[in-house]
């Protein structure tokens, strides 16, 4: 299994109490994610977030209606979270998310680990889209953050 790495930094202009506390609202994952996913989360909203909730979330990627769940493997407030894929489109995803902070701001990091299934055919759509799509949506998410948060 070949596993990819996506790694983003961004500067929030906002203390990081309040940084997280955006983060560790599930439903501010809709607000960050590009319309052209139709992303949002499905069953019941967990109140707060903490290691083992589950999310579920639906979406359409390239058309093709999908239903993903995560679960926070790791929390730690006001540092960082992890979510795992445990139902989805990857043979694995794992997103950790860290905040520190630097004079009155924020540092976010993003570190997805991700890998495709079927073998090779999964490493042609990685380099056909896959990565591209990925690429795409963090783009899309640090603009949103910034607007959001600026």
């Amino acid at each position: 299994m070949k596993v990819n790495l996506l790694e983003r930094e961004q500067r929030i202009a906002r203390p990081l109490v309040e940084v997280f506390e955006f983060f560790a609202r599930a439903s501010n994952l809709e607000r960050i994610t590009p319309p052209w996913l139709n992303f949002g989360l499905a069953g019941k909203q967990p109140s707060e977030l903490q290691a083992g909730t589950l999310l579920e979330y639906r979406l359409r990627v390239h058309g093709v209606p999908l239903r993903w769940v995560s679960q926070i493997e790791l929390w730690e407030p006001g540092r960082a979270f992890v979510d795992r894929q445990v139902r989805g489109p990857y043979r694995l995803s794992r997103h950790r998310h860290e905040f520190s902070p630097i004079d009155q701001d924020t540092i976010v990091r993003d570190q997805v680990h991700y890998a495709l299934p079927a073998g090779r055919i999964g490493e042609l759509a990685h380099a056909l889209f896959v990565r591209r799509d990925l690429e795409q949506i963090f783009d899309f998410r640090r603009q949103a953050v910034a607007r959001l948060l600026g």
